[in-house]
Formats: C-alpha cells, structure tokens, sequence
C-alpha cells in the first residue's frame, strides 16, 4: 500500500476569480506532480524519492511560487526556502535564503544526504550546491511578467503580498508547495518549498524552511507540508504539533490535523493548510481558507484533484 498528496499553496482561492484555461493548467500541474511521485512508489521505490520528485514538478512550474515561479524580494531578487524529511531515521535536510538553484529541494535532500548539517543559508547554501554538482540557473530563469508585476502592486501599497492576490487581497494567499508519501515498506516523507513572500525584506524566513514547523516526518506517524502565513506555523510548531498529538495524545490523523488546523491556528487569527498521511496511507487535506490547491492518490485508486472547498 501506498500513498501520495501534493499541495501548491492554500487561502483566498475564488472560482469566479479564476478562468477555467487558467484552473486547468493548475489541475494539469497537479495531477503531474503527483504522478511524477507515484511513478517510483509503483515501482518499490522510496518515499523520500517521490516527495522530490513531485515537488520538483512543481518547483519548474511558473504557477506556483517555489522554484521557477518564485516571487521577487523588495530588491528584485528571489529569496527560496525549502525542506525535507525523511521518516526512516528522522533525517532531514532544510535550505533558506537561497538564490540561482534550480530546484531548492534537492539543494535540501543532499543536505540530508550528506549528514553532516540539517539547515543551511544563503551563500554558503549556494556553495554547498555547487559541489554537489546541482543545476545552477542565472537570474532570468526566475524572472517572469506576472511576478514583477506583483512586485510593483506590493510596493505601490508598502506591504508584503503572499502570492499572487487582487489589489483588495493582498494578504490572503499563502505560496507554498509541497508534498507528503508512505511506500510500500512504510517509509513516511515529507517536502516542502517556497519562494516565500512578495516584496520581502531582512532576509526574511518562514516555516517551509523549519523542520517541525512547515515540514515532519517519523515513521510510525505520519508525513506533514504545511501552507500557511509562515509566522503563525512558526509559532505554533504545526507540522509536529500534529506528529505530537497522534503520539502522545492518541489521536488519529485526521483528529490531530482539525485540531491544529480548525482549532489553534484559527485561534492564532492564522488561515492556510496542511497535507499529512499516516503510517496506514491514510490521507488529510486540511485547511481552514477558501481554497487549497491539492491533488492526492492511493494505490489502485483514481487521483483527486481539487483547489476549492
């Protein structure tokens, strides 16, 4: 048995908002990522290897912001953070403030591979994805219209945007995609990746980079990717908050995600989401906005692809 579930961010979604040629690419990419990772589960593979692999589809994808579709800095630059952990062992591996690597998320795997550190930042990140002989793209890779264009909305009202909102919801759109498996062994994963927020400054930081926070794994409970307004999942510590109260308040997985997610975040004034599967496959999407652009697949059954309520 095995299970797999993407996410490419959660928030003010609106279907009257959005044309149906401009929902299906985002359906397509979905359904893509998710395939891309059932593709090694279906063959015996790792879990660790299919939550990078369908986070890398939708790292290269413009729509999203992570990778390719990163937004722009208040300097005009893309800033990504990213993480992963694998649930055999507790491994993981986190990058942040990161520039001119193609797939953030890989940057995170080698990390976790190499052993020596979980989380690095900035250039030496950068220098740590050289000698691993990763994919180095320039500036123009990241550079579309529509990302510029949320830059200058962003500074015209002097705030941070979380991605690509209306002029009258600037702040209601959380950028983040990640991605959650158990194989067929019961190998947990998780994965996350961002670009993090339009019009950023101080180098700022959020929980898609922090293990326990955006990103958890542990086999034997459950694989976390959350969406959210990164400050919030900072402070409540959701992606283990989760993990926590399957292990030491007995709950099950879809108890522990409505009572983070429709409870205490709700609490914090936080909206966004989260996707977790269990030691059983089991599946959550949980989130408390409008809409959470997600897609999941269990073994022998057709796949889900859904953005709104």
């Amino acid at each position: 048995m095995y299970s797999i579930a993407v996410h490419g961010g959660a928030g003010t979604i609106v279907k009257e908002q959005m044309t149906p040629e401009l929902e299906k690419q985002y359906k397509d990419a979905l359904e893509m990522a998710v395939s891309e990772g059932e593709k090694i589960l279906a063959k015996g593979g790792l879990a660790i290897d299919a939550v990078e692999a369908s986070v890398k589809v939708l790292e290269n994808c413009p729509l999203f912001n992570a990778g390719k579709g990163a937004v722009f800095t208040s300097e005009g630059k893309t800033e990504m953070d990213a993480s992963i952990m694998d649930g055999n062992g507790v491994k993981a591996g986190a990058v942040a403030f990161v520039q001119g690597v193609k797939n953030p998320i890989s940057l995170a795997k080698e990390i976790m591979i190499d052993g020596d550190y979980v989380f690095l930042s900035g250039p030496g990140a950068k220098e740590f994805a050289i000698e691993k002989g990763l994919e180095m793209v320039s500036d123009d890779y990241f550079y579309t219209d529509f990302r510029w264009d949320q830059l200058q909305q962003a500074k015209q009202h002097n705030r941070v945007q979380l991605d690509h909102t209306k002029d009258d919801r600037l702040d209601e759109k959380h950028g983040t995609v990640g991605c959650v498996a158990i194989d067929e062994n019961g190998n947990l994963a998780a994965a996350t990746s961002t670009g993090g927020l339009t019009n950023k400054k101080y180098g700022r930081i959020g929980d898609s980079a922090i293990i326990g926070s955006g990103t958890y794994a542990e086999n034997g409970l459950c694989a976390i990717s959350c969406t959210g307004y990164g400050e919030y999942y900072i402070r409540g510590v959701v992606a283990y908050d989760v993990a926590s109260l399957m292990q030491y308040a007995g709950k099950t997985l879809k108890e522990a995600c409505d009572i983070v997610i429709h409870d205490k975040q709700v609490k914090l004034g936080s909206d966004g989401g989260l996707i977790a599967v269990d030691s059983s496959g089991n599946i959550e999407l949980s989130f408390n906005s409008e809409g959470m652009y997600r897609a999941s697949k269990k073994k022998g059954e057709k796949i889900n692809v859904a953005i709104y309520k």
